[in-house]
């Protein structure tokens, strides 16, 4: 199991969204994003847990992918 850090998420930004985002190439077991304690946005990044193999592609693919209008790293 890997947990990765995802980074540059714009605040309107869900977990579903990524969610959606890292399930194209594999199972995510689980995911957090920091939100802000009064608005209840995102705070611009997250981490993702999923299967090492699985977190390794979903790096490969995704590394500086642009996503709702914030890059990714």
């Amino acid at each position: 199991m890997l947990k990765m850090y995802v980074g540059n998420l714009a605040p309107e930004t869900r977990e579903a969204d990524v969610t959606a985002l890292f399930a194209e190439h594999g199972r995510v077991r689980s995911i957090r994003l920091a939100a802000d304690v009064f608005t209840g946005k995102c705070r611009g990044f997250g981490f993702v847990e999923m299967e090492g193999h699985e977190a390794r592609a979903a790096i490969a693919a995704l590394n500086a992918r642009c996503s709702t209008g914030a890059r990714s790293r």
